[in-house]
């Protein structure tokens, strides 16, 4: 399919069907490859650990947390 047709295609949905297409679509560009999300989620994931084990963070216990939460948004 070219990008004419998809675009006449496109031009036929409903104002709400191409909505949520362009947000599709921009999305599509600006989250960065799975693999790159996977590495960097690791990385992240072995940071906090390092940090919580030389204790330059303390953990919260997740009860606080969602209690906090909670509050937050009522």
């Amino acid at each position: 399919m070219n990008l004419q047709k998809i675009e006449n295609e496109a031009l036929h949905l409903t104002r709400e069907e191409r909505s949520q297409l362009i947000q599709r679509l921009v999305l599509s560009l600006d989250s960065p490859p799975a693999e790159e999300l996977k590495t960097n989620w690791l990385h992240e994931a072995r940071q906090r650990a390092e940090e919580l084990d030389n204790g330059s963070v303390q953990a919260i216990p997740a009860a606080d947390v969602m209690k906090k939460a909670r509050a937050l948004i009522q």
